[in-house]
């Protein structure tokens, strides 16, 4: 773990370095990222050192790569046990995309179907099913329940996602309940919460709808995926189709 995470701090280390040379340069175009934001800070007096700053890199890319692929793992396993939903998502890459294509992420917004499998994956399986802690800053009463101020409070987004008052067949695995529903996991709609809600939500959902979509769309599409015949137990196989995995 040591050699890794010295590989992860290089890394860091020389995207700090090239853009503080960057930004020294009367060429600079400033880019407004979060990088900047945090180097804006020295010029502030409020300057983060650098074991800081790689600190936090790391936080947010552990973060941010672990729950995407956990994500994915979940959508794939549900997937090989519910064969009708795989094939309905081919079926809908193969129409949209077109077989021998690459998956694209701006062809995303164009694939409800998968987008719905999605929401269903993290709904039954939510990357952090008790969010992030908070802490209540007064007291206070929610249904009739007062709540002291300093408490720290957890959310069960898993229980909440598997309500049976809010949804129906609340352990199967149904994509197509998300076709004929507005809910979102954005942080709108409180039955749907896997990144949270409200001031303190995960800063990292359009990355995940990034990330999760094309990756588990380009699976899909470049390989035949199921359980070997005759067996029961989760193991995956696939086989090559006509046309090689997209780079």
């Amino acid at each position: 773990m040591r050699s890794y995470l010295k590989i992860l701090h290089d890394v860091f280390e020389k995207e700090i370095q090239d853009r503080e040379v960057s930004r020294s340069t009367s060429k600079y175009r400033r880019r407004n990222d979060f990088l900047d934001a945090l180097l804006d800070q020295k010029e502030d007096g409020a300057e983060l050192s650098r074991i800081e700053l790689k600190s936090l890199f790391l936080d947010l890319f552990v973060a941010g790569s672990d729950t995407s692929s956990d994500t994915l793992e979940w959508a794939m396993a549900e997937l090989l046990l519910n064969p009708e939903a795989m094939a309905r998502a081919r079926s809908e890459l193969d129409e949209i995309i077109g077989e021998g294509k690459q998956v694209e992420e701006s062809d995303v917004c164009r694939l409800p179907y998968l987008q719905a499998i999605v929401k269903e994956t993290l709904r039954l399986h939510p990357p952090a099913p008790f969010l992030i802690p908070q802490k209540a800053e007064c007291d206070v009463e929610i249904f009739g329940y007062t709540i002291p101020k300093h408490t720290k409070v957890i959310v069960n987004a898993w229980a909440i996602a598997r309500d049976s008052e809010i949804w129906a067949d609340p352990t199967c695995f149904k994509p197509e309940r998300f076709l004929r529903s507005k809910v979102d996991y954005r942080g709108q709609h409180f039955e749907l919460i896997p990144f949270g809600a409200g001031r303190r939500i995960c800063p990292g959902p359009l990355l995940a709808f990034r990330m999760v979509h094309l990756l588990l769309a380009s699976l899909l599409h470049a390989f035949c995926w199921k359980l070997p015949d005759g067996m029961g137990q989760r193991i995956w196989t696939r086989e090559v189709r006509n046309h090689s995995l997209p780079r």
